[in-house]
C-alpha cells in the first residue's frame, strides 16, 4: 500500500494491491478413489488397496490480484480570527472597563449554513477498486457437491469493480 507524501496535495492519496494465493491441494479423493478410510493414502492402506487410485486428483492453485485507489479531501480550515475582548491565554474570563472580571462563553465553531462547497468536499473519500483483475476462474473441484468449485476458498464472481463515496461529518 502507498500513502501520499505529507504536506502536499497527495496526502489524501492511498493506493494498494493485494495478491491472494491458494496453493494446490488434494480433491475430495475419498469419494473419487473409494478409499476405505479417510486417513488412508490415495492408494489405500496395507492389505486394503483403494479401488480406483488413478481417479485421485490435485486441485490447481489459484492466484488473484485486487487493486484499490482512494483519495480523501482534507481541505484546510481557515484559521479563526481572534475575538476582541477574549483572553489570549485561553481562559473564559475577560476584564471589563471597571476592572472586574466577567465569565464569558467561548465562541461557537459550529456551521449552520452549509452552502460552502469546501465544507461539503472536506473529509470526502472517493474510492475505486477492481477485484480479480486478471479474471481468473476458480479451479475445478470434482469433490464439490453442486457447483464444481470450492465455495469456501474461491468465488465464481470473476472480475468485479466498485466505486465508493464516503463523507465523514
Amino acid at each position: 500500500f502507498y500513502d501520499g507524501p505529507a504536506d502536499t496535495w497527495m496526502v489524501g492519496l492511498d493506493v494498494g494491491a493485494v495478491v491472494h494465493f491458494i496453493s494446490d491441494y488434494n480433491d475430495d479423493n475419498i469419494d473419487l478413489t473409494v478409499s476405505p478410510k479417510p486417513n488412508m493414502p490415495i492408494t489405500g492402506g496395507p492389505n486394503k488397496p483403494s479401488l480406483f487410485p488413478f481417479r485421485a486428483r490435485n486441485v490447481d492453485s489459484w492466484i488473484t490480484l485486487d487493486v484499490i485507489a482512494s483519495y480523501t479531501f482534507n481541505l484546510l480550515q481557515p484559521t479563526p480570527a481572534g475575538v476582541p475582548g477574549l483572553a489570549k491565554d485561553g481562559e473564559k474570563n475577560v476584564k471589563m472597563k471597571d476592572g472586574k472580571e466577567k465569565n464569558v462563553l467561548p465562541v461557537s465553531t459550529a456551521e449552520y449554513g452549509c452552502s460552502n462547497w469546501r465544507w461539503w468536499l472536506n473529509n470526502v473519500t472517493v474510492s475505486a477498486g477492481l477485484q480479480n483483475v486478471i479474471d481468473e476462474d476458480p479451479p475445478f473441484v470434482a469433490g464439490s457437491f453442486e457447483n464444481g468449485y470450492d465455495e469456501s476458498l474461491t468465488t465464481i464472481k470473476g472480475r468485479f469493480w466498485f466505486v465508493q463515496l464516503k463523507k465523514r461529518f
